[in-house]
């Protein structure tokens, strides 16, 4: 089975909605890595022109590649991330190996059967 890791960086209130998005495309679990911080296309200055790294969630769903697309396409709208400049950022990578995922293969094929070659 091939899979793609889709990578979403996006602002702290929309993890949520993102969650359930890529769930509802067909995900069927992900991973969040809370308070990241980084740097846009433009800097915020704040008090005393210091800079400010708004905080981002970055969820990490690992996803069978044939709902990839999908996927991708649920987690652009509840993130709202082509609307402006700052709302985050996903990407999607293929999956040359992965382990630990024997059983979570299992029930996938017992919900969808594999497709034909």
């Amino acid at each position: 089975m091939d899979f793609k890791l889709i990578m979403a960086f996006v602002d702290e209130g929309k993890t949520d909605s993102v969650l359930t998005a890529s769930r509802n495309a067909g995900a069927t679990g992900s991973t969040i890595i809370p308070n990241a911080r980084g740097q846009g296309l433009e800097k915020s200055l704040g008090i005393f022109g210091l800079e400010i790294l708004h905080p981002r969630d970055v969820v990490l769903v690992l996803v069978e590649a044939r709902r990839a697309d999908e996927v991708l396409e649920a987690i652009k709208q509840a993130g709202q991330l082509d609307e402006s400049l700052g709302t985050g950022i996903a990407l999607e990578i293929d999956v040359n190996k992965a382990v630990g995922l024997s059983e979570h293969i299992k029930k996938l094929e017992e919900k969808i059967p594999p497709a034909s070659s």
